[in-house]
């Protein structure tokens, strides 16, 4: 059995634009995992939230209905940020739904299983931004997305005040959205306030 990391400890603030760093393969999905409610620590640690707060975690993986419009795909993932949303509630979140999925360059109503790889890659960003969640957690968000698209994400995330927590080996993309490295080693947690290169400095430093 490999230990990924044990008795580890930080703190998120609201607000924070957060990168992960860490050699492949060292923890980045399990931790992002177990923040996002998906898996549970093995010796029972604790995650505190100091309020109610709404989660949207995009992962690597994004299962699809092939014959399903793009429409009815992000709304079927969107179950637990609409049960409690009156008519005109729904009414306003398929609008900003059908709003993501244009500015990304998609039609509502195109069916899944015509899509490349990088416009899935879309569907599955609208389906985590459309809620306009308190804390977004992203495993590689650029992956398979062409450079305009790559820009709107980038342009909407240093927009919103969302609290943010993300892997990335996008280094340009990181030092536009992120001001806060994190850096997971030999289990334990390190970070840094600032760009890459003020993380490279101090972790050389350190």
């Amino acid at each position: 059995t490999k230990v990924l990391f044990d008795h580890i400890g930080f703190n998120i603030n609201e607000g924070d634009k957060i990168a992960l760093i860490a050699p492949n393969g060292t923890g980045k999905t399990s931790l992002m995992r177990i923040l996002a409610g998906k898996d549970k620590s093995d010796s029972g640690g604790q995650i505190k939230f100091l309020k109610e707060i709404r989660i949207a975690f995009l992962e690597q993986d994004y299962p699809f209905e092939p014959d399903t419009t793009l429409l009815d795909q992000v709304l079927a993932g969107s179950t637990r940020f609409t049960e409690h949303l009156d008519e005109a509630g729904r009414f306003d979140y398929e609008h900003r739904i059908v709003r993501l999925l244009t500015d990304f360059g998609l039609r509502p109503d195109q069916r899944m299983g015509d899509l490349s790889g990088g416009e899935v890659k879309r569907v599955a960003l609208v389906e985590v931004l459309a809620p306009e969640a308190d804390f977004l957690i992203l495993d590689e968000p650029t992956n398979h997305l062409d450079v305009d698209a790559i820009e709107y994400l980038e342009n909407y995330l240093r927009r919103s005040r969302c609290t943010l927590f993300m892997v990335t080996h996008d280094r340009y993309f990181l030092d536009r959205v992120c001001n806060i490295v994190m850096e997971l080693d030999h289990g334990q947690i390190y970070i840094y306030r600032g760009d890459y290169e003020n993380y490279l400095e101090k972790r050389s430093e350190r």
